[in-house]
């Protein structure tokens, strides 16, 4: 009876404490969604790269609340850098990742190599020769500030949209540029995917979660909320009646001038929807920031 017991109790701890399948080639992608789609399941993808925190965490328990199966792409882009941009530097951590999507109870990691993604182009993925690119959302910003960012982004996205074929995309609002401008690829593109976001993760002190958090001194990461202070800032003027997005934001300016280590780089309202600059501002628009805080360099948001 006792030898029964232990017997059940350790294949029941195995089924529950099961790794989800680390996948590396496209290949093996699509003969696990076969099998997952065989089985009637929705499929949502969670596009990352990597150096995964409780924001991607909350992306991947929104997969689940559509009652999805979860796949999480891990996979450092080469082409959303650009030349004097921390690639090299941005953090990997595969290991800590397979453990934060096991506890999640994700189904699938994606994890491939630049020959899988980028096929054909002697090892370099910034010489591929097609690309997909949006070029109205993402003129402005980070598109501006970046160029070939989003031409990067779009074209890694619909590179996973074709492997993956997912029914649902999850996105994080603290990306808000990208999530729209990938809402317009769908859309123009007629990728037959729901889009679904999920609202931005904060520390308490309100500094938004990033993986290049990581990289911030102790000096850098106690004045790093800055930008989430001048967002609250904005949000509070509004709500108190201002209208004038030129007084919003020289109130933005302001708050981040106070952190000595922090070095604006825009901080604006645009409309929530076209990311047009706006002079009076309304319900729906949005407050973008991003400043170098140190040498990291750090973007956020908030919808007024």
């Amino acid at each position: 009876m006792r030898r029964g017991f232990l017997r059940d109790a350790i294949e029941t701890r195995s089924y529950y404490e099961r790794v989800m399948d680390m996948i590396r080639t496209v290949n093996e992608m699509q003969a696990a969604l076969s099998a997952m789609r065989r089985s009637g399941r929705r499929v949502a993808l969670v596009p990352t790269m990597g150096a995964l925190h409780e924001g991607h965490a909350a992306l991947m328990r929104r997969a689940r609340e559509q009652g999805a199966a979860a796949v999480v792409s891990i996979y450092v882009n080469p082409t959303q850098f650009g030349p004097h941009e921390d690639f090299k530097q941005y953090p990997r951590d595969l290991g800590a990742d397979e453990q934060l999507c096991n506890r999640e109870k994700v189904e699938v990691v994606f994890a491939p190599s630049d020959d899988e993604m980028y096929p054909g182009d002697g090892g370099s993925a910034h010489a591929a020769a097609t690309w997909v690119e949006e070029t109205t959302l993402s003129r402005r910003f980070e598109g501006e500030r970046r160029p070939g960012h989003f031409r990067g982004v779009c074209t890694v996205v619909a590179k996973l949209f074709h492997i993956v074929q997912p029914d649902l995309a999850i996105f994080g609002q603290k990306d808000y540029q990208q999530l729209k401008v990938v809402q317009r690829m769908v859309r123009d593109l007629r990728f037959p995917i729901e889009i679904f976001f999920a609202p931005t993760v904060r520390e308490p002190d309100g500094l938004a979660l990033s993986s290049r958090n990581a990289r911030l001194s102790t000096a850098e990461r106690a004045q790093a909320a800055v930008l989430s202070k001048a967002l609250r800032v904005a949000y509070d003027l509004f709500t108190e009646g201002e209208q004038s997005a030129h007084r919003l934001e020289a109130a933005m300016q302001r708050t981040v001038s106070l952190a000595p280590v922090a070095r604006l780089d825009y901080a604006q309202i645009a409309d929530g929807e076209t990311l047009e600059p706006v002079a009076n501002v309304q319900h729906g628009s949005v407050a973008l920031i991003a400043a170098h805080v140190g040498k990291v360099r750090l973007i956020d948001n908030a919808i007024l």
